[in-house]
């Protein structure tokens, strides 16, 4: 694992910092958006064709033969295929069946640097070109702070229109981490990035401490030239089955913690001054 130790005594005169993490195949096992498709069917959104299309579109994705190319016919695919879907539907449908579809997919290695660079003081932020009804529900069990995702035009009638608001991918994950860097003051030589395609090679060289997670060959590739870190997640793990949670406590509550910790302290060696000052008497 990445060693992630940083001098918290300097860290309230020094910038922010963020750790950034694609979500497919870098975080979670699979394609977060083709993960819920037989849930959609279940709910009436897509039909059965449409659950053999995404199969073969996640097939394709897990076997990492995805290029630029292919995800943009995916993105107009699903666009297309969301047309006229009730917002408000498709996200109860992703709270109903998101600990049982993405909870098992959670790599145990993504859950520990998660938590690592919680407790390091950075910040942690989802950047994925899924759909934000998809992500947001994601990066809340992860404990991300943030989260950066493809967001759809919504119709007057709470449905999709099938035009894409804002899409999350390549150049402009970069761009994002950018902004976000502008409005949160996150000094982005020393953020972290992790990802495992190619696209993303904008949004690792937005920071000082960019790797490469299961890469494709177009991304090793890159990584090896770069000398970027390589690292291989194989381990997807339930989280209530992690120790420690992957819910780490708030700053305040580790601060507090240490504050009790620091007053249960004094009181121990004030209480042993006092009774070898009584068995001295």
């Amino acid at each position: 694992m990445l060693e992630l130790v940083e001098n918290h005594s300097l860290t309230h005169s020094m910038p922010r910092t963020a750790a950034f993490f694609d979500l497919d195949k870098t975080v979670i096992a699979k394609s977060s958006t083709l993960t819920f498709s037989k849930s959609f069917y279940q709910g009436g959104l897509i039909n059965r064709r449409a659950v053999l299309r995404t199969a073969y579109a996640q097939f394709v994705f897990l076997a990492g033969g995805a290029d630029h190319d292919q995800m943009e016919r995916m993105r107009e695919y699903l666009s297309a295929l969301c047309r006229g879907w009730n917002v408000q539907q498709v996200k109860e449908i992703v709270a109903e069946t998101l600990h049982d579809l993405i909870d098992p997919i959670i790599y145990d290695e993504a859950a520990s640097l998660i938590e690592e660079h919680h407790t390091a003081g950075r910040d942690v932020v989802i950047v994925s070109t899924s759909g934000a009804e998809v992500v947001e529900p994601i990066g809340e069990l992860l404990g991300a702070d943030r989260v950066v995702a493809t967001r759809m035009v919504v119709g007057d009638d709470g449905c999709f229109t099938g035009e894409v608001e804002y899409y999350a991918y390549g150049p402009t994950k970069a761009e994002a981490i950018e902004e976000l860097a502008r409005s949160e003051g996150y000094d982005l030589s020393r953020c972290y990035a992790y990802s495992d395609s190619a696209t993303d090679v904008p949004m690792l060289k937005s920071v000082g401490h960019p790797s490469a997670v299961n890469p494709d060959r177009a991304l090793r590739r890159e990584a090896i030239a770069r000398e970027w870190p390589i690292l291989d997640f194989n381990r997807p793990v339930r989280l209530k089955q992690r120790l420690p949670s992957l819910s780490a406590p708030s700053r305040p509550a580790l601060v507090a913690a240490a504050a009790v910790g620091a007053a249960a302290a004094t009181a121990g060696l004030v209480w042993y001054a006092s009774r070898r000052r009584a068995t001295a008497s």
